[in-house]
């Protein structure tokens, strides 16, 4: 999976996890739980629909690593690859 791909991917799962959030207007370096406001349970969710759109297993210890939207994008393209 291609940058591009990556992107389209992790904004889809945040809009899908906080459908009022404007995941395009966020700051893509700063912490989803802070800039997004996300609480446990939304970043779970964002976490396990990456986790299905890439059919890998995130384990918890990896969850630091999705912790922005670049952090994200760049874990996607390294584990879906």
């Amino acid at each position: 999976m291609n940058e591009s791909e990556a992107r389209t991917l992790v904004l889809n799962a945040l809009e899908e996890v906080a459908p009022e959030l404007d995941a395009a207007d966020l700051d893509a370096d700063a912490s989803l739980r802070d800039g997004a406001d996300l609480d446990s349970m939304d970043l779970l969710a964002f976490f396990g629909t990456i986790a299905d759109a890439i059919t890998v297993d995130i384990p918890e210890d990896d969850y630091e690593q999705l912790d922005s939207v670049n952090r994200a994008i760049d874990y996607v393209v390294s584990r879906a690859t």
